[in-house]
């Protein structure tokens, strides 16, 4: 029994009947979505609420301990900053991709213990094997993602247990060996993170890189594969978010007043995840803002220092969690505001006026003309023609095998 399934196999029809020609325009997924482009408004919007925060955050700190905004703690602040926007970038390029990577947190703990047992030999000699290990790493968790398409936090959780397991063969916190002080650069390494996040930001503001950095994003059935070049984009995504996750865990590792703890990292997780969505990286990736995940960085770790000017002992992840769960609340602000503008009437040809092509996919053709014009289904008897079949000679004439076999 065959099905019209021109719904699920034509690569350049939507569902909606839309012709190729015009999705290719007005579609940032020319096999799937919504007509119209997403709209940047809401991040602006967003990203303005996020600068006031931080005004009035850094002004409690300001009026609670001036000291903290000058000399060696701005420094020591300004490498915080980095360190843990390093984080949050590896969060952002895998949550734009669609497939997040829950595992950097526990991977920048184990780049920071590497790095204290190994910091006497030189940065660049404690780094570089770190560093290829991650890429590694990150290429393993790809295959496992694309290969096997597989949801991301799922595979990315398995690694991050593997990575605990190397964490927890230290019963003991690590006192970082080695001269490196990151606060002797801490602008240099501020203006870095922050020309990385604000250029990323830019360029996934332009429609063909947001749409081919976030082609992995689901768009019908989530097991449904998405094509090779979301699989290269994605797995590119994993393992540079495994590469930038190790340098933060080594500037959190230098920037730090005590030794290492062995621990999960996994609160370092929810806090970058946390992090970037609250600047305006959709849960579900591909849309994302500018400025919003620089502004979100400086307004949590502006709020840690007000916090130790306080003396509050706050968990990280008591921070992460009310930082991830803003985020949800962005995502949902992202996802309604941020999608494209319905298309006025007659903006865009649509399908057949009748049932045209069901939201499966699968195509009902139109009657040619009115059901009142359509033939009649028995042929209809004229007065000149006599039927073969009620012909006398069916009783009269003898039959044919009688009389031809005897």
């Amino acid at each position: 029994m065959g099905y019209d399934e021109t719904g699920r196999n034509a690569p350049a029809e939507a569902s909606s009947g839309v012709p190729a020609t015009v999705l290719e325009n007005v579609f940032d997924d020319p096999s799937h979505g919504e007509p119209g482009r997403d709209r940047i408004a809401v991040h602006v919007v967003w990203e303005f609420l996020l600068l006031a925060g931080l005004t009035a955050v850094t002004w409690l700190l300001w009026r609670e301990n001036a000291d903290a905004l000058r000399g060696g703690a701005l420094k020591t602040l300004l490498v915080d900053v980095a360190g843990l926007g390093l984080l949050t970038l590896a969060a952002g390029l895998s949550l734009r991709a669609a497939a997040v990577n829950l595992a950097i947190g526990p991977v920048a703990v184990a780049a920071a213990l590497h790095f204290a047992e190994q910091g006497d030999r030189g940065i660049r000699e404690a780094l570089l094997p770190a560093l290829v290990v991650a890429a590694l790493g990150g290429l393993a968790l790809a295959v496992a993602v694309v290969v096997l398409h597989v949801p991301a936090w799922a595979a990315s959780l398995a690694g991050a247990a593997g990575v605990i397991v190397y964490i927890e063969r230290r019963t003991t916190p690590i006192v970082v060996q080695g001269g490196y002080d990151p606060r002797r650069t801490a602008l240099y390494l501020f203006l870095g993170f922050a020309a990385v996040a604000v250029l990323g930001g830019l360029f996934g503001a332009i429609k063909p890189v947001r749409r081919l950095v976030g082609r992995f994003r689901p768009v019908a059935d989530p097991a449904r594969r998405r094509g090779a070049v979301a699989a290269t984009v994605t797995a590119l995504a994993l393992i540079g978010s495994a590469v930038l996750a190790v340098l933060g865990g080594v500037l959190i590792a230098a920037n730090g007043d005590g030794p290492v703890a062995p621990v999960t990292g996994l609160d370092w997780s929810v806090l970058a995840i946390g992090a970037v969505m609250l600047g305006g990286t959709s849960a579900y990736g591909r849309r994302g803002g500018i400025f919003g995940a620089l502004l979100a960085v400086c307004t949590v770790e502006v709020f840690l220092a007000w916090a130790v000017a306080q003396d509050w002992e706050i968990s990280r992840w008591a921070v992460g969690g009310a930082t991830l769960g803003a985020g949800l609340l962005v995502t949902r602000l992202v996802e309604t505001f941020g999608r494209p503008r319905p298309a006025p009437p007659g903006a865009v040809p649509t399908g057949p006026s009748g049932d045209g092509t069901i939201s499966t996919g699968w195509a009902l053709t139109p009657p040619p003309e009115p059901a009142d014009a359509w033939p009649s289904v028995l042929p209809v008897r004229t007065t000149d023609t006599v039927d073969s079949w009620e012909s006398p000679r069916w009783e009269s004439e003898p039959r044919r095998w009688d009389a031809g076999d005897r």
